[in-house]
C-alpha cells in the first residue's frame, strides 16, 4: 500500500512534467510521418493534441488550448483528405504547391483570426503573452489547413510557428516542448525541401 501511495503521490506531483514528456515522444513521431508525407502524422495529429489541452491550460497558453481543440477537429479532416481527397479510389493526396489564388485568402483569414485571438485573450484571460500566442495560435490555424490539403509552402508557416513556441515555451518554462519545437525549427526546413523532392518525384 506504501508503494501505491508513494507512486500516487509522485505521479501527483509530476503530472505535467510526464505529460509534457509523453506529448514530446508523440511530437517526434508525428514530426517524422510529417516529413514523410505518411497519413499516419494525422493519428499523431490526434493524440498529441489530446495530452497538449493539459499542459497548455495550466501554463495560461489559452489559445494553445483552444487552437488544440482546432488540432483535433483538422486531424480528423486532414486524415480525410490525404487518404481520399485526391478523388481517385485508393490514391492518396499529391503533395502540391499552394494555388496563388489561395494567398490572399490566407493572409485576410490571418488577420482576422489573429485579431479575434488578440482581443479574447486581452479581455477574458489572464495571459501575459497575448499578442505572441495568439500569432502563434492564427499561424497554426493557417498552416494545419495548408498541410491538410498537402501543400508544400505549409513547412515554412510552420518553422515560423515553431520559432514562435520555441520562444514561448522556454519563457513560460516548459522545457520539454521548447525542446521539442527547438527541433520542428530545424527541421520544418528539410521537411519542406523533402516535400519538394518528394513533388518533384510525383511528376515523372
Amino acid at each position: 500500500m506504501d508503494c501505491l501511495a508513494s507512486l500516487r503521490d509522485f505521479l501527483t506531483l509530476h503530472s505535467d512534467c510526464i505529460l509534457e514528456v509523453f506529448g514530446l515522444l508523440v511530437g517526434l513521431a508525428y514530426l517524422y510521418w510529417e516529413y514523410r508525407a505518411d497519413w499516419k502524422v494525422w493519428v499523431a495529429g490526434l493524440i498529441m493534441p489530446a495530452i497538449s489541452l493539459f499542459v497548455y491550460w495550466n501554463a495560461g497558453l489559452y489559445a494553445d488550448f483552444g487552437i488544440d481543440i482546432y488540432y483535433l477537429l483538422a486531424a480528423i479532416y486532414g486524415f480525410w483528405c490525404w487518404r481520399w481527397g485526391s478523388g481517385k479510389k485508393s490514391v492518396e493526396l499529391p503533395i502540391t504547391r499552394t494555388p496563388r489564388r489561395m494567398w490572399l485568402a490566407l493572409a485576410g483569414a490571418l488577420i482576422v483570426v489573429y485579431a479575434g485571438i488578440v482581443y479574447v485573450l486581452i479581455h477574458f484571460t489572464d495571459s501575459t503573452v497575448p499578442y505572441w500566442d495568439a500569432l502563434n495560435t492564427a499561424l497554426s490555424i493557417i498552416a494545419m489547413w495548408m498541410m491538410a490539403r498537402k501543400w508544400v509552402e505549409q513547412w515554412l508557416v510552420w518553422l515560423v510557428v515553431d520559432a514562435i513556441s520555441t520562444g514561448l515555451y522556454i519563457y513560460k518554462e516548459i522545457y520539454f516542448y521548447a525542446v521539442l519545437y527547438f527541433i520542428y525549427t530545424i527541421i520544418a526546413w528539410y521537411g519542406y525541401r523533402e516535400w519538394e523532392r518528394k513533388m518533384q518525384a510525383q511528376k515523372v
